[in-house]
């Protein structure tokens, strides 16, 4: 076997290049041009989240002093955080460059986005008075030189740091006058996050006019600073991330809920780990801001442009020009599934697979809506992770437990960034009476089911539920590729009533025959299943594996993966995020191929297939091979027996590996280059997924 040097990628390298895909998309220019700016935003607001938990958590085993290569496959914790901060300063200048392309394409579209120091009369008008009414009110300001304390600054806000040059006074001496130094003071505005961030401006001969409220305010400074003599004014924008760990007390008289909301709360105060400002700020201002806020090298120090907080991008108004917007596809209907009818009635008949948003998410919002009123449905049990902000599924929650079910509810409060809102619905549950679940100690429950008890018009229990890859979200059901299995299998849902039991007895360990259950079975039976295939190539029948997932980072999964590899299985990956697997590896990977396809909708389900000498097993999952979600998470993979969902499965499967436009190799290199389409026809994997659906309900259609 020839030297082989590295084996694993380093997974916030590998994540930090998926980032990169995204802002890729900003770049292309078959995108439409106001989507290139919802994919900058989501560039931002990626990079955001991964400071405030990643970069975070390894800073705080650099302050260990210690080296810690061996928890981080080899590169020091020093080693990585420079290496990282150098990536996204990188990165940073890309998504300027971009942005800068982005502007000039949006101008030719008549859309102009200005600066305070473009705007005619008119615009001036409306600015002074939009200031006056909407902006003013909600202006933080403080002044910063003679306070004891720095104020705390959030990580969820940008912020202009003011410098003032301050006019001599009459009184002073020629002397004083003539010094060098100038009385200067210091201030930090707080952009208010109550008002859009992007403000239309009255338009002019066909063009359209927008200004950032940064801007807005920079208009203004005058009217704010108005009591002081300065003779020259600045700001420039800065921004601040802080470490978003969560730690919890271990005072026993504090409920769970408590100590959860006390942790988020004391989040606003965690240590700094990246300071972004603009490039363009005056030296004795930045070291003045990183000074009084006890940023040092340690840290991560990044310089950028004039506007921070980019994720706000995320929200760029439409201005009315769907045309510069991706087409939205209306979600299909499911093939012999009506919202018309009984949805429990036709799944005693058979199972469903719903894959949103290609398909209507509104059938799972049937299934709970019916079950609340459905006489004989005595109980309603389901995991919530994330939840859409006017939630659809609490009120059909709520809605059973009115008329009499009696409803359980496992809510993960420590969802990252979720906490406070699934507090709030927690509070609010528990009002209405439902019984509420928080979890197991030391584990996060991530899995996605759903069981609902009914006696039978025979007097006996049958169960009914479903089984998801993604959260039971009807916003994010609009934007995150998920599968959900509708089923009456009574040997799966007996399990899923044993998932639940596990919840509330904890030291109690069910077997399983059917569903897999992380934390203690994932593992063991994802190897069991690797082992079949190397033993049917080493037997020299046919051997594949096929997974669609967002991240691959467990080492000893991985290791398993190139053994597969090794003995001849023939390995297909789809990978949306990190990947620390190597593909393409003479004696070690040469039989794995991976790819990711990054494109209008977030692709999140994740579909395991073994090929089991042509008679596959097929699963469905809440869990990645992640070492969290195989040791440290309650997780539900879920074999599927319908013939024709089997079917459909491995069919988009296939789909989604014929990309040839919006798919991308992973490989060492870490370069994101593009699939080679060679002779093949243009094949956008989303696109094509949407006519797949579309022509099984022509299909049907045709058959009536």
């Amino acid at each position: 076997m020839p030297l082989i040097v590295n084996r694993y990628i380093d997974r916030e390298k590998s994540w930090l290049a998926f980032n990169f895909r995204v802002l890729q998309e900003a770049a292309d220019e078959r995108v439409p041009l106001l989507d290139r700016m919802r994919f900058l935003g989501i560039f931002s607001n990626n990079l955001d989240e991964f400071f405030r938990v990643r970069y975070a958590a390894i800073r705080r085993l650099n302050m260990t002093g210690q080296t810690n290569e061996d928890i981080l496959g080899g590169i020091s914790s020093q080693k990585l955080l420079k290496d990282i901060t150098e990536t996204v300063i990188d990165q940073q200048s890309e998504s300027l460059r971009i942005l800068s392309i982005i502007e000039k394409e949006l101008e030719k579209e008549g859309i102009y986005i200005i600066n305070e120091t473009e705007v005619n009369k008119e615009q001036q008008m409306f600015l002074k008075d939009f200031f006056n009414q909407k902006v003013s009110p909600e202006l933080v300001t403080i002044i910063l030189n003679d306070l004891d304390e720095f104020p705390l600054l959030k990580d969820t806000s940008g912020y202009l740091a003011i410098k003032l040059v301050m006019s001599p006074t009459e009184n002073s001496s020629i002397l004083e006058k003539m010094k060098v130094k100038k009385d200067i003071r210091y201030a930090v505005i707080e952009i208010p996050k109550t008002i859009n961030r992007f403000v239309v401006l009255p338009s002019s001969n066909d063009k359209q006019y927008i200004i950032l409220l940064d801007d807005v305010i920079r208009y203004n400074l005058h009217k704010i600073f108005n009591i002081f003599d300065y003779e020259s004014i600045s700001a420039h924008m800065i921004k601040i991330t802080r470490d978003a760990q969560l730690d919890l007390d271990s005072d026993l008289n504090k409920s769970f809920i408590e100590k959860i909301s006390s942790s988020v709360k004391d989040r606003r105060i965690g240590e700094p780990v990246r300071f972004v400002y603009d490039q363009t700020i005056d030296k004795d201002t930045l070291k003045f801001f990183l000074r009084k806020m006890g940023i040092d090298s340690k840290d991560s120090i990044i310089p950028g442009g004039r506007y921070h907080n980019r994720r706000d991008y995320m929200d760029f108004p439409n201005l009315g020009r769907y045309d510069l917007l991706y087409k939205v596809n209306t979600p299909l209907p499911v093939e012999d599934l009506h919202l018309d009818g009984s949805i429990l009635k036709m799944i005693d008949k058979r199972d469903y697979l719903i894959n949103a948003p290609y398909q209507s998410f509104s059938y799972i919002i049937k299934f709970l809506r019916e079950a609340a009123l459905d006489p004989r449905v005595t109980a309603i049990k389901i995991t919530l992770y994330r939840l859409a902000k006017n939630s659809q599924i609490v009120s059909s929650l709520i809605n059973a437990a009115k008329n009499g079910k009696k409803v359980t509810v496992q809510i993960e409060l420590q969802a990252r960034f979720d906490e406070a809102s699934n507090i709030s619905y927690a509070e609010m549950m528990q009002t209405e009476g439902i019984e509420l679940i928080f979890g197991v100690k030391g584990l996060k429950v991530h899995s996605k089911i759903c069981l609902i008890e009914r006696i039978n018009e025979e007097g006996k229990l049958r169960r009914y539920g479903f089984i998801s890859t993604g959260n039971f979200n009807e916003s994010t059901a609009k934007v995150y590729t998920d599968v959900t299995l509708l089923t009456a299998h009574q040997q799966i849902l007996k399990e899923a009533a044993k998932v639940f039991e596990f919840f509330q007895i904890n030291y109690r360990l069910h077997r399983y025959k059917h569903l897999i259950i992380s934390p203690h079975y994932t593992r063991s039976r994802f190897y069991k299943l690797i082992d079949r295939e190397i033993l049917n190539a080493s037997l020299g029948k046919p051997a594949y594996i096929k997974l669609k997932m967002n991240s691959l980072s467990d080492y000893k999964m991985i290791d398993k993966l190139y053994d597969a590899s090794r003995a001849g299985v023939k390995i297909q990956l789809i990978i949306r995020g990190i990947c620390s697997l190597i593909p393409g590896v003479k004696g070690m990977s040469e039989n794995i191929e991976a790819i990711s396809i990054v494109d209008a909708y977030l692709e999140h389900s994740r579909v395991y297939i073994f090929c089991n000498n042509e008679n596959p097993d097929i699963y469905i999952s809440s869990a990645d091979f992640m070492t969290r979600n195989l040791d440290s998470r309650v997780e539900v993979t879920c074999p599927i027996y319908d013939e024709n969902i089997r079917k459909e499965l491995l069919e988009t499967f296939e789909i989604g590996w014929k990309a040839n436009v919006k798919a991308r190799y992973h490989s060492e290199k870490l370069d994101n280059k593009y699939r080679v389409r060679g002779d093949n026809p243009i094949f956008r994997a989303q696109h094509e997924m949407y006519k797949y659906y579309q022509n099984k309900i022509e299909v049907i259609t045709e058959k009536l």
